[in-house]
């Protein structure tokens, strides 16, 4: 199983002999530009420099989007991601612009000074990651995805690490399935019944670990934003663990 920032791609999934088993985080194209330069927007690049490494999709994003939105935009290209960063830091450039989630890592890790630099609000790509696992294999492949779906449900209905014991006491049909307490939702997938509960008891669902990972309690602090449940304005939910 292959789980990091892989983009799913109808190429990748279709012609390499891999399947995805969902997303666990919905990405995009963004910009990281300097505080100094005072710029809350995209839209405000009309006439600067965006830095943009080489072999990636970014390059005809960019371009798609300055042509969409009447903006004066030159792309400086680079080789490697090192040789992107110093020309950034070093002013190069007055935007750098890759998937969001690597922008925050970069800002975190890389500029010295976080509060110097921000990442704009605008998203110009769809990148939704997830796990990959070879295509044929479809035990394997059904464990995966359903792992995922049962984190999200776990955060819908409130279980988390701290309370996951209590919550083996609830009166819900729907908890006390996911939990192993009545029906045996793990039998389909060669598990046992108590596989959810141990998985929220290690590690908690969907939302600690996007929290711990790259939300608020990280270096990253990204916000949730599409990566949500639907109550909260996102597009993060299960099918019936039933």
């Amino acid at each position: 199983m292959l789980s990091r920032n892989t983009t799913w791609t109808l190429g990748r999934d279709a012609g390499q002999g891999l399947v995805y088993a969902g997303y666990t985080f919905i990405d995009g194209q963004g910009f990281l530009v300097p505080t100094r330069l005072k710029i809350k927007s995209a839209k405000q690049l009309n006439g600067a420099e965006v830095c943009v490494q080489t072999g990636t999709t970014t390059e005809r994003n960019i371009a798609e989007y300055a042509r969409a939105n009447k903006l004066q935009i030159k792309t400086l290209m680079f080789e490697n991601l090192r040789a992107v960063l110093k020309a950034f830091f070093s002013g190069r450039c007055q935007a750098f612009t890759a998937d969001a989630s690597a922008l925050a890592s970069i800002r975190a890790n890389d500029s010295g000074k976080p509060e110097d630099y921000v990442v704009l609000p605008e998203r110009i790509s769809k990148e939704p990651l997830g796990p990959v696992v070879r295509r044929g294999d479809e035990g394997w492949f059904a464990i995966v995805r359903w792992t995922l779906y049962a984190l999200l449900e776990a955060e819908e209905k409130g279980i988390t690490q701290a309370n996951v014991d209590a919550m083996r006491k609830s009166d819900d049909p729907s908890v006390q399935r996911l939990l192993g307490v009545s029906e045996d939702v793990g039998k389909p997938l060669g598990l046992d019944k108590e596989w959810v509960y141990r998985m929220i008891k290690a590690v908690g669902n969907y939302g600690e670990m996007f929290e711990r990972n790259v939300g608020e309690g990280s270096l990253l602090k990204l916000p949730r934003g599409i990566n949500a449940l639907p109550r909260d304005g996102g597009v993060m939910y299960s099918p019936p663990l039933r």
